[in-house]
């Protein structure tokens, strides 16, 4: 919505500066766009009166003429067609600088002195009239400033209205927002419209709907005189980017943007039977618009149309078979009010959009109907000269008032955080024009005025309060927010903790889809009576590879892993956390969360083949995956890994390279290899192994307790020993000798070194040990860890059958 600071000012007794108005609609809730100037500096350009003209010597397109700037005369040079003698123009003096950048000098033009330039309106920046120089008014004074003389000091402001307020949608409506936060009431040019009302009227209006179109007010004047609007009028439409066109259609648009009201004026001549009629649309009709464009119509368009035919699109645009033009001398106003939903979905499907529509679709004031019509018909006289035919038709059967809305003062402070009494409540509502009346001491009875279509609740009321009373001047308080942390879902912080893992040892996680083929049971070789046989089948699948929900993760890694070998990506650990589904009889399908992991080609294969080998990955790999999720749950006591009995091998995997991992006597899953034949069958060339672990079940075991300890207050001393053992000697069971020797100053002890070769027996090996040694109540001395050391070293080649390595 744009209007301008002068405009405004006829309606609200205002002086505040253009700034400070678009502040204040800015914390009113009325983002403005814009706030300039509505016409470049003219300084330097003044009103002029041509006193002779006479002919260039020199050139047959221009003249010579002696012009009258008030104190002084001066000639100049002009080929304008409309240049005669008594013609007020505009002079732009040497010196000015016009739009665009350019300075007027004084110049020779083919050997005359010519002293400045007599400009058209575009060459000001003002209208996009350029067929001549200006013609102004007679009765100006020569010399006076352009700006002053034609009232060109003004501020337009653009504001960007949220749909819900489409009272704004005109400078009246602005103009009640300024005066709400200054305290003063506007003026409106049309305080109370006569009724429309008459017998035997040259024209008859007839709605079919009430709910199609709820009011509709109609006028004729008679031997009007179309031509162009007066300066003051062009000004108002130029300011805020409308084209001026003729003095009748300017006046509907002028309305428009004073009341927000759309208009339209139809010559009555063109107007078969004298009738109007708002109706649908019928099948095979159709109407060529102002704008030239042919619309094929539908049942769904609301028409305005006469005796025979649609004559304009209701509430969007007019016809061309009833355009005012030229000749016409009779013409019959429109002012009406249509269902907002019509509108928006015809403007839709034709693909128009005009500032008729734009108000409609949001909603427009049905009791302001009568007044913007009462100031067209008013404006239309003084302008155009016409005679108002006695009476008309206002047809308000569909006119709903709004419900009144009560409205409690205990609750407007609540929500608001302000002590505000009823009294400042009330005024805060009525300097908007929003009656309230007091019903008791708590409560206001609110009659929402029509104009305002957003207020239907209480807490529409309370927001009004808030943005009348200051939005700057409420409270600032911090939220309070319990200290507490919201519980979370066991399980799901249980997958978060194994993904961490999983992707500490290098693995990748996969997704897959849910749905999968029915013939991944056949290669994974289940049996019959197998319940990861029993799958959900889908009513209605996207495809037959995708017609039933996994019972097992296994397949969908396995494919995963079949890709990657034949993208030459050999060295593949994935692992992926997700649901499986298993039928339940006349029930939804049981969902439980599993965990299932592959491991497949070298050990080690991110680290140099220089220091790790290329030795390929095998079935302890896999149990230390195992070993590792059980570790960080803190669950190294209560689960194990142990061989499979006869009877529960899984048929995919390789008989004797199966582990189940128990939590007691439950079974929480199974870690292996896979099978040569279900690898065949799934397409995978290289060995493969598997974890497949229950979420739920780990989940349900009870974890080890955190045990704290305090920080060592004393040093610690670091000794080695290198011992020639049997190759046959586990690592694992020399370490645990030395933490079981009973010694309590041992903290710590691992081996860094096994070499066998150069200098070692044959069957023997080489282990290095290091072992560290502190004293939680003193500082150890050399002496007292010597003594230690050397008894480990005699149990350990006593235990292990071994000898001390000589340096």
């Amino acid at each position: 919505m744009k209007f301008t600071l002068n405009w405004l000012r006829e309606y609200i007794d205002t002086d505040l500066e253009p700034a400070r108005i678009a502040d204040h609609l800015t914390m009113l809730g009325l983002e403005v766009d814009a706030c300039v100037p509505c016409y470049p500096d003219l300084t330097g350009v003044v009103v002029a009166r041509i006193e002779a003209v006479s002919p260039h010597p020199n050139a047959d397109k221009l003249v010579l003429c002696d012009v009258n700037v008030g104190q002084e005369r001066t000639r100049v040079v002009c080929g304008a067609p409309n240049a005669r003698a008594g013609l007020v123009t505009a002079l732009a003096l040497p010196g000015a600088v016009l739009p665009g950048g350019f300075t007027i000098k004084p110049a020779k033009i083919r050997g005359e002195e010519s002293c400045g330039m007599l400009c058209s309106a575009k060459e000001l920046g003002i209208t996009e009239d350029q067929t001549g120089i200006m013609e102004l008014a007679a009765d100006l004074q020569p010399g006076q400033p352009i700006s002053q003389a034609l009232g060109l000091v003004d501020t337009m402001i653009e504001v960007d209205l949220t749909p819900n307020r489409p009272d704004c949608a005109s400078v009246l409506g602005i103009a009640r927002e300024v005066g709400g936060v200054i305290g003063k009431r506007i003026k409106p040019p049309v305080a109370a419209p006569p009724t429309l009302a008459g017998e035997n009227l040259p024209f008859s209006v007839e709605v079919e709907s009430g709910a199609d179109c709820p009011r509709y007010a109609a006028r004729l004047i008679k031997n009007v005189k179309i031509g162009p609007s007066p300066w003051w009028l062009q000004q108002r439409l130029l300011a805020v980017g409308m084209r001026p066109i003729s003095n009748i259609v300017d006046i509907t648009n002028f309305v428009m943007l004073e009341y927000g009201q759309p208009l339209h004026a139809f010559d009555f001549n063109k107007l078969a039977g004298g009738r109007i009629v708002v109706r649908r649309a019928r099948s095979g009709e159709s109407l060529v618009t102002l704008d030239g464009t042919a619309h094929q119509l539908d049942s769904e368009m609301l028409m305005i149309c006469d005796a025979e035919k649609p004559v304009a699109v209701a509430g969007i645009m007019g016809g061309a078979n009833s355009e005012v033009d030229a000749a016409t001398t009779d013409i019959l106003l429109e002012s009406a009010c249509f269902a907002a939903i019509g509108i928006r979905r015809t403007g839709g499907r034709l693909n128009m959009s005009t500032e008729a529509s734009y108000r409609f679709e949001r909603g427009v004031d049905p009791q302001g109907a009568p007044k913007a019509m009462e100031r067209a018909v008013q404006l239309t006289v003084a302008l155009g000269g016409g005679e108002i035919v006695a009476g008309g038709v206002d047809y308000c059967e569909g006119v709903v008032a709004p419900a009144p809305i009560t409205l409690r003062g205990s609750r407007t402070r609540a929500l608001l955080g302000m002590d505000l009494t009823l009294e400042q409540i009330g005024a805060a509502l009525t300097s908007i024009e929003i009656d309230a009346a007091r019903i008791d001491d708590d409560t206001l009875r609110v009659n929402p005025p029509s104009f305002r279509v957003d207020l239907e609740r209480e807490i529409d009321l309370i927001e009004e309060v808030a943005r009348i009373v200051g939005y700057n001047l409420l409270p600032t308080t911090l939220p309070m927010v319990p200290m507490s942390f919201s519980e979370q879902d066991p399980l799901r912080e249980l997958r978060k903790k194994v993904a961490q893992t999983l992707t500490a040892l290098g693995f990748y996680e996969a997704i897959n889809y849910s749905f999968v083929t029915p013939q991944h049971c056949d290669l994974l070789g289940l049996a019959a009576e197998d319940l990861r046989r029993q799958s959900v089948h889908l009513l209605n699948p996207l495809a037959e590879d995708q017609s039933v929900l996994r019972t097992t993760l296994l397949p969908g890694l396995l494919e995963n892993l079949r890709r990657n070998v034949n993208h030459q990506n050999h060295d593949v650990r994935l692992f992926e956390i997700g649901k499986v589904f298993h039928p339940v009889e006349s029930s939804q399908p049981h969902e439980p969360f599993r965990l299932a992991a592959i491991i497949s080609g070298r050990r080690n294969p991110g680290a140099p083949v220089l220091y790790t080998g290329e030795s390929p990955a095998d079935i302890f790999d896999v149990k230390g995956v195992v070993a590792q999720i059980v570790e960080s749950l803190r669950l190294s006591g209560a689960i194990t890994c142990e061989t499979c009995v006869v009877g529960q091998e899984l048929p995919f995997a390789e008989p004797g390279s199966v582990l189940a991992v128990r939590g007691g006597t439950q079974i929480l899953g199974w870690c292996g290899a896979f099978n040569q034949k279900t690898l065949k069958g799934f397409g995978v060339k290289q060995q493969a192994f598997f974890l497949d672990l229950d979420l739920a079940a780990l989940g349900g075991v009870a974890p080890q307790a955190k045990n704290f300890a305090s920080l060592p207050k004393f040093p610690f001393a670091k000794w080695d020993m290198a011992l020639i053992v049997p190759v046959g000697v586990a690592a694992g069971e020399m370490l645990s000798a030395i933490h079981g020797c009973g010694e309590k100053c041992i903290e710590k002890a691992e081996i860094f070194d096994v070499f066998q070769g150069k200098n070692i027996e044959g069957g023997k090996k080489s282990v290095a040990i290091s072992i560290t040694y502190r004293a939680l109540d003193r500082t150890l001395d050399d002496e007292t860890v010597g003594k230690i050391h050397q008894k480990i070293i005699e149990m350990m080649i006593f235990r292990f059958n071994g000898q001390l390595r000589e340096a």
